[in-house]
């Protein structure tokens, strides 16, 4: 599971992104979606002393309100877990959907808490805005380093756009986690995957704890 730690860590904070309600959403192209939202949570990263002075907290409530309601985890965890997915009775499903969730809000609370300076440029959309599924193509330009490429994949719902997956650097997330996942499951099935996860989260969210009492 460390693959996509180190490599979310700068990704994230523009992969901060999502928040508006469905109505404003379906009337957005694509690109205008991500663009507004990926600004708003940058602007707040920047400007929020809570967040500036390292209250993970603050920073997880916002990566709840602005990120998690715009993510399609459902998918993205049956296409990570790919032909295992159809083995899993559905309480393991919604259990596998749970924990990974959890795993994705710590490393996007990782990434918006070290926003400072970068800004997000965006490419043309390729294709035709009006489709099912579209890809998203922008960077974090960043005051030093080489600018750091991002990919989203969307999905048009009934309740507007949603994201399934996120190319940084040229690695899709759920490609990433397919291999991580698929060796866990080799190892101990299903069951074994989501305790894996499980673990990892409690981990993540023990040092969250302790990253906020360091602070009071």
């Amino acid at each position: 599971m460390k693959t996509l730690k180190s490599l979310f860590t700068l990704v994230l904070a523009a992969t901060t992104l999502m928040f508006a309600g469905a109505a404003a959403a379906q009337q957005e192209e694509p690109i205008t979606f991500i663009k507004r939202i990926s600004e708003d949570v940058m602007n707040i990263a920047k400007t929020d002393k809570e967040i500036q002075g390292g209250n993970q907290r603050r920073v997880l409530d916002v990566v709840e309100a602005k990120i998690i309601p715009n993510v399609n985890f459902q998918r993205m965890t049956s296409l990570a877990a790919g032909r295992f997915w159809r083995e899993a009775t559905p309480e393991q499903q919604k259990q596998l959907v749970a924990e990974f969730r959890d795993l994705l809000v710590y490393t996007y609370s990782g990434a918006i808490a070290q926003v400072r300076d970068q800004e997000i440029e965006f490419k043309p959309l390729r294709g035709n805005p009006n489709d099912d599924e579209v890809e998203v193509r922008s960077q974090v330009v960043q005051q030093r380093g080489e600018p750091i490429q991002i990919n989203y994949r969307l999905e048009k719902t009934p309740a507007g756009w949603k994201i399934y997956d996120v190319n940084v650097l040229g690695a899709w997330l759920v490609e990433t986690y397919k291999g991580n996942f698929a060796s866990e499951i080799n190892k101990g099935g299903i069951d074994g995957l989501i305790k894996t996860l499980s673990e990892r989260n409690k981990k993540l969210a023990a040092s969250a704890t302790r990253a906020k009492n360091s602070k009071s």
